[in-house]
């Protein structure tokens, strides 16, 4: 095999490469709009914060949050403590509380 076939090789491995890791990506977005909307929408939203890996967020009503469709998202963990969820998200974390202070 001369050098042109090993260069068509590598070609074709990069771009199946590619292709599997852009399938494989989530639209984080998306999936923040998803999150937001599990959490009874922007507007049940008081305020938010982040510390390493979890997310805490307050809410005017706790009762028509989601857990379920939070945790089918990635959420390791969710703990209620009166009108504060504990979510524990891991690095999206940081990236949620930036969509949401732009949302608002």
């Amino acid at each position: 095999m001369n050098y042109f076939e090993y260069a068509i090789i590598v070609i074709v491995l990069v771009i199946i490469l590619l292709a599997i890791l852009k399938a494989g990506k989530k639209d984080v977005h998306l999936e923040m709009n998803k999150l937001v909307d599990f959490l009874g929408g922007k507007e049940n939203i008081i305020s938010c914060e982040t510390t390493l890996s979890r997310f805490k967020v307050t809410l005017k009503d706790v009762s028509i949050v989601n857990k379920e469709g939070i945790q089918k998202l990635g959420a390791r963990g969710i703990v209620e403590i009166d009108n504060q969820l504990k979510i524990i998200l891991g690095p999206e974390s940081k990236q949620l509380k930036r969509y949401i202070e732009e949302l608002k």
